[in-house]
């Protein structure tokens, strides 16, 4: 009986990892930061292209293992160059001001962002499985799985670990704190609150580029794909609580299983199955799974 719902189990963890990537980056920057980033599913889309077409180059050029270094160099790549660009001289002058303004100026953000990926790569989809191959299958109850697939719920969980005691256990992660404890007083014991904010931008696009990266042996990578991530990591984020990263851990998996359960058993309810979560954890609990009145965490 229990084999019937491995498959679901699987499929599910695997979605909720690359879910995690976008939403848990997409929380931080709220966070540090409280700006309500629209533009973040372009970071996950850019992130997919960079990666694809790098690894196109390399296995053309015969490096084929090589290539897999492109799923780890073009999310650098990406928040290196973007990153403190962006915060600098976009975000930093709508810190403080209404949301309606913030999320306009990142929806134009995302805009431009969208026809920039269309000029660069144009608009015929990307595939490139190399990652895939190299990596092998293994059987799970009878059921083959590719065992980067696997290799990704680890990765997830890693991240998700690393993230954490970063925050906790390293300066910088003290110093994040701080500022989102009280920024006012961060700055009056000395901490650079700007730098902070760089800081944690900066990560916050290098971990939604990382899912794109991840997500592209799997997918055929096209224009429209930071659309659908943007959406999806908002209501993962709305359910674990804005700002929360344990929040945005958990309601990945709860999504990622219950769209892999849709897939399954009720094909035609899958595009609305997360939404429809959302809607009942907010119904329940307004600030999410983790979320509570006036409360700042990190």
């Amino acid at each position: 009986m229990f084999a019937n719902y491995v498959p679901v189990i699987v499929d599910g963890l695997v979605d909720a990892a690359l879910i995690f990537f976008v939403a848990v980056g997409l929380t931080l920057v709220f966070s540090v930061a409280r700006v309500l980033n629209v533009a973040h599913g372009s970071f996950y889309a850019l992130g997919a292209y960079l990666s694809v077409v790098i690894g196109m180059w390399l296995t053309g050029h015969g490096w084929i293992v090589a290539s897999l270094a492109a799923l780890l160099l073009s999310p650098i790549l990406i928040a290196v160059a973007l990153g403190p660009l962006i915060e600098r001289t976009l975000l930093r002058w709508t810190y403080g001001r209404p949301e309606a303004l913030q999320i306009l100026v990142t929806f134009g953000l995302f805009l431009v962002l969208e026809d920039m990926q269309k000029l660069i790569f144009g608009v015929e989809p990307y595939s490139q499985d190399t990652a895939v191959q190299l990596f092998g299958v293994s059987h799970i109850s009878g059921i083959v799985y590719p065992n980067y697939q696997l290799l990704l719920i680890v990765l997830a969980i890693m991240v998700g670990i690393g993230l954490r005691l970063m925050l906790r256990q390293t300066r910088i992660g003290k110093l994040i704190a701080a500022v989102v404890a009280d920024q006012e007083m961060a700055q009056t014991i000395g901490i650079d609150v700007s730098r902070i904010f760089v800081l944690a931008f900066t990560l916050g696009v290098l971990l939604a580029a990382l899912g794109g990266a991840l997500a592209s042996p799997m997918i055929g990578v096209a224009p429209g794909l930071g659309a659908e991530a943007i959406v999806l990591a908002f209501a993962v984020a709305a359910i674990g609580g804005l700002g929360q990263i344990e929040g945005a851990a958990l309601a990945a998996i709860l999504v990622g299983l219950t769209r892999a359960s849709a897939i399954y058993w009720a094909p035609e309810f899958q595009p609305v199955v997360p939404y429809l979560v959302m809607v009942a954890v907010l119904l329940v609990r307004p600030y999410g799974l983790f979320g509570s009145v006036g409360l700042r965490r990190i």
